[in-house]
């Protein structure tokens, strides 16, 4: 089974994060029940000092490149990965995707109408390239911004009873949605360094929303055990 990891800064992550992808990668190694592949066309961490994804200096020197694939860009939203997910999954092969995104649309491309639009033609870039592709899909999560202001709060709070809405019209039984369950105990002041990404308290709160997620609905790979 090949799972691809979907996201914006909070997934593909900077120099010295271990990642939520990397918590991911350990949960899989330890619970997963058959073979599995972590595939993507990128690899590389955002570096801020050359402004551009180049960097590998992952916090965990147990992280083999294989399982850093990933299809995640600072900056980039459903916006940008709605036009990319049908060539990365057709080159990839991909089974399963684990996709969080949604606060860069929000907060400098579109409002919550049309990024559920958004959401709506990555889901079919996705299925035309593979008609039983599954998806898990988190919601936008707490952050810096929605607590310092209000109408942006309330975009988010919009954008996601639209993806609600969005997972629960297109689900099928041949190409499953998933909506993933954000944790209550999600703490911007305690599982970010800066309000919205995510240090290590957060990546595995991250990790752990997708692994339940997969166990919950499909009982792929188990429990998360931080």
């Amino acid at each position: 089974m090949r799972f691809l990891f979907v996201g914006d800064s909070m997934t593909i992550g900077c120099p010295g994060d271990f990642t939520w992808r990397y918590r991911m990668w350990r949960h899989l190694e330890a619970s997963f029940d058959g073979p599995y592949e972590i595939v993507g066309p990128r690899s590389a961490l955002y570096d801020p000092a050359a402004g551009a994804a180049v960097s590998h200096d992952y916090a965990a020197p147990d992280f083999p490149p294989a399982a850093r694939r990933h299809l995640a860009g600072w900056g980039e939203g459903w916006l940008h990965m709605a036009p990319a997910i049908g060539p990365a999954v057709a080159e990839s092969r991909a089974d399963v995707l684990l996709v969080s995104l949604g606060l860069i649309d929000l907060g400098f491309y579109t409002d919550a109408g049309q990024t559920a639009a958004n959401v709506r033609a990555f889901v079919d870039g996705a299925r035309e390239a593979n008609p039983r592709i599954r998806i898990v899909a988190l919601p936008v999560i707490p952050n810096i911004r929605a607590e310092q202001d209000a109408p942006f709060a309330a975009e988010v709070e919009h954008f996601n009873v639209l993806l609600a809405k969005t997972v629960a019209d297109l689900d099928s039984a041949a190409s499953p949605l998933l909506l993933a369950t954000v944790p209550d105990t999600y703490d911007i002041h305690r599982d970010t360094y800066d309000g919205t990404h995510p240090g290590p308290g957060g990546e595995h709160k991250l990790a752990g929303a997708f692994a339940e997620a997969l166990h919950g609905a499909w009982e792929l790979a188990g429990r998360y055990a931080s």
